[in-house]
């Protein structure tokens, strides 16, 4: 899906990679090259066809959709066939008919094959100096900020998104574009070092904005989603929708509930109003009835979301959350949890498979850097559950560590105390193909 839509003075050239998803490298390029060549504008492009004059976005577009539908690499042979005039020589007491058919001469056919393997990424290559031009061209003609924004691009297969950007990059750099990738940190692929270094590096290439909100910071996060809803508000007639539509700790629950995230945010109000209607409860919302509307949004519409996103590594990451969550809400009766700085830097790929959790929304960071109670050296990093696993319904004897809480020294209340999850289980967990994929039965037998 692409699309070109002007706002104000911006002009966006907005691609869903999702649509993409399926092809393999250098298709998916081809694809792309097609959505950005095909939104740039073209200056007279009627007068142009009438006159007959050339479009070299036009021209692009189609050798691009020949070339897709070509074979990734083919052998390709090449004839010469040229002809050689050989005169004779000429024997002087010969009769004028003979000499003149000696002048005349006799021609020789040759005949030269050249054979080479023709691939489709060499194509793109030897044409990325035309293909900027074009897009220069193209916008120079507008006086416009136009951004290409590709969106959802994590969905691509993670061996071909350095290729990908690499190329994007090179396309846009000294150009009047901009290029903006959405996509999720843990699920990206940046750059490829091996045998030469392909994609970008953040804070080099490109900078990095993070638009997610997390519990780090609560009051912060919360102050944000209010203003969002707010600002919803007045489109309907409510100036402070948020005071009139929550009582002083359900605007609190929904923040913690929604993880910080606006999407699951709306979603959970929704539900809730929703459940309020239904049980008469309609004056304004409470953190009970957050709850409820929360379990709507339970871990089992994460989880699909995760299988859909997650391709290979599904089973182990549904395997490494089971058992985390055995750990925490079984083994030790809490909703948080310590990860050693230590573990981190000793088992990197097991730890970036935590963050990912983190990704799909169904852990939550608290604290990126603190130190544990009971003599534990070392710093950690603190998480918690996502409240779908614990608060509706709600789980008997855990410990709901509130985090958001502050003791008197100004510290987060129950982080230090919370237990160390060990990333060698985790690696194991992920690893161990005899272990429990799904943690229904893990949850049901907690309540």
């Amino acid at each position: 899906m692409k699309q070109a839509q002007k706002a104000g003075d911006i002009r966006t050239i907005y691609i869903l990679a999702d649509e993409y998803k399926r092809l393999t490298y250098p298709d998916v390029l081809i694809r792309l090259l097609i959505a950005i060549l095909e939104a740039i504008p073209v200056r007279g492009r009627w007068a142009k066809r009438v006159l007959r004059m050339p479009i070299p976005s036009e021209h692009h577009i189609r050798e691009l959709r020949s070339l897709l539908d070509a074979a990734e690499e083919a052998d390709v042979v090449n004839r010469d066939s040229r002809e050689r005039s050989e005169s004779a020589k000429v024997n002087i007491s010969a009769s004028p008919a003979a000499k003149a058919e000696a002048q005349t001469g006799s021609k020789r056919t040759t005949d030269t094959t050249q054979s080479f393997r023709a691939k489709k990424l060499d194509v793109l290559e030897r044409h990325l100096r035309d293909y900027k031009s074009a897009l220069s061209s193209g916008v120079g003609a507008v006086d416009e900020f136009t951004c290409v924004v590709v969106d959802d691009f994590y969905l691509l297969a993670p061996e071909s998104q350095p290729d990908v950007l690499d190329y994007l990059h090179r396309l846009l750099r000294d150009t009047p574009l901009y290029l903006k990738v959405a996509t999720v940190r843990h699920r990206t692929t940046l750059v490829r070092n091996q045998p030469q270094t392909v994609g970008v590096e953040l804070s080099q290439d490109v900078e990095a904005i993070d638009l997610d909100r997390t519990l780090e910071d609560l009051r912060s996060t919360q102050a944000f989603l209010t203003e969002m809803i707010d600002s919803l508000g007045k489109r309907v007639g409510y100036d402070h929708l948020s005071s009139e539509l929550f009582n002083p700790e359900a605007l609190e629950a929904l923040t913690l509930a929604s993880g910080g995230v606006p999407r699951d945010f709306l979603t959970i109000l929704t539900h809730a109003i929703e459940v309020g209607i239904a049980t008469g409860n309609t004056r304004w919302l409470t953190p009970t009835l957050i709850n409820k509307g929360a379990s709507q949004l339970a871990w089992h519409t994460k989880r699909g979301g995760m299988r859909e996103d997650a391709s290979g590594d599904t089973a182990g990451l549904e395997r490494l959350l089971t058992d985390l969550l055995g750990f925490c809400l079984k083994e030790e009766r809490k909703t948080a949890f310590l990860i050693a700085k230590d573990d981190a830097q000793k088992l990197p790929d097991t730890f970036e498979r935590i963050q990912q959790l983190m990704d799909f929304k169904l852990i939550h960071i608290v604290e990126p850097d603190t130190s544990a109670a009971s003599g534990r050296g070392g710093r950690f990093a603190a998480y918690t559950l996502d409240f779908s696993f614990f608060m509706e319904p709600r789980r008997r004897n855990i410990e709901i560590i509130e985090f958001w809480k502050v003791d008197d020294q100004r510290r987060r209340r129950g982080i230090r105390e919370a237990p160390v999850y060990p990333l060698a289980r985790a690696q194991e967990a992920y690893a161990n193909t005899s272990l429990p994929q799904d943690p229904s039965g893990l949850l049901e037998e907690i309540e």
